[in-house]
């Protein structure tokens, strides 16, 4: 359906002749931004249904008071199906802080709540199968288990502000939230609403990135340089995805462009990672709660992980 929708826009109605590198990139930037919108809208709008009764604090109660291995199983799952906005990270820090959870708990939550998310992962099946969704995910959940385990070693607590040990979660109440069939409804188009006006202009532009590599970056330079999952391919992709600020959902059409080229599978699932959780506006947003050492120590967890991960897939595909 939206190939067709791409083929009648530029064959049909523009008159463009198929073949070029532009018309390429044109027909892949149209096919997923159909594509992804809808099913971003669609999945966004069910989900919120279900999450208009699962609160930030809900989920910090969840957590607290449990034994250290099921308090981080739980607080990476949730972070899996609770894709909060960068703005709640840190009062959910906060909230986590201050009802006794671990710290390191804390940070295996803040690994898996960018990094996976229900509305990634059913775009990610729909436009690159249920089989690279699945390892994405595996790999995802074993960063954020083992990343908030090395972070935990290191007693971070030493480095959180001194004003978040202060602020008492009863400052930051929210109101109940209306539960209702309605109020549920309203609940999901206000999260369409917030989170597609948030996210679209990356997705737009991760969708540009992946059009352009796809029609202009030429195979033979992909295979002599990415396809063959060359050492180094894995640690620049993680150097790369610092400053490509995006989301889970974002970085999904460069990984099908990449793919599409023979990239080796795990230099893009490194990179993905590397834009979903190691950009530059998340580190900063973090750095009102932690300091620059935590900071650091985060960034370098992570940047390790994610390399290993992407050679450990490269080596087994």
């Amino acid at each position: 359906m939206f190939e067709t929708l791409a083929n009648w826009l530029l064959f049909d109605l523009l008159g463009l002749a198929p073949g070029s590198r532009a018309v390429a990139a044109l027909h892949f930037f149209i096919t997923d931004l159909a594509k992804i919108f809808v099913l971003l809208v669609a999945v966004i709008y069910v989900m919120g249904l279900l999450r208009a009764l699962l609160s930030p604090e809900r989920v910090r109660d969840y957590v607290r008071g449990r034994p250290r291995w099921l308090a981080r199983t739980l607080a990476i799952l949730l972070g899996a199906v609770t894709p909060f906005c960068s703005c709640s990270s840190v009062p959910l820090f906060i909230g986590f802080v201050e009802a006794g959870i671990p710290l390191g708990v804390t940070f295996s939550f803040l690994i898996a709540s960018p990094m996976i998310n229900e509305v990634a992962v059913v775009i990610l099946i729909g436009l690159l199968g249920w089989q690279l969704a699945a390892l994405y995910v595996a790999a995802g959940l074993a960063v954020a288990w083992f990343g908030g385990l090395a972070m935990e070693r290191f007693r971070p607590e030493r480095w959180v502000e001194a004003y978040v040990w202060k602020i008492r979660m009863g400052e930051m109440s929210l109101p109940a939230p209306d539960r209702s069939l309605a109020g549920r409804h309203r609940y999901a188009l206000g999260e369409v609403r917030e989170i597609v006006g948030r996210i679209w202009k990356w997705v737009v532009a991760g969708i540009a990135v992946g059009a352009l590599f796809h029609g202009f970056v030429p195979a033979a330079w992909v295979a002599a340089h990415l396809a063959g999952g060359q050492w180094y391919s894995v640690p620049a992709a993680v150097v790369l995805g610092v400053p490509l600020y995006s989301n889970a959902t974002g970085v999904i059409p460069v990984a099908e462009a990449m793919l599409g080229k023979g990239v080796a599978v795990g230099t893009t699932l490194a990179l993905m990672m590397s834009i979903a959780t190691l950009s530059l506006p998340e580190m900063l947003i973090l750095r009102k709660v932690i300091r620059w050492p935590a900071l650091a120590l985060y960034c370098g967890v992570l940047a390790v992980a994610f390399t290993l991960v992407g050679w450990g897939f490269n080596a087994i595909t």
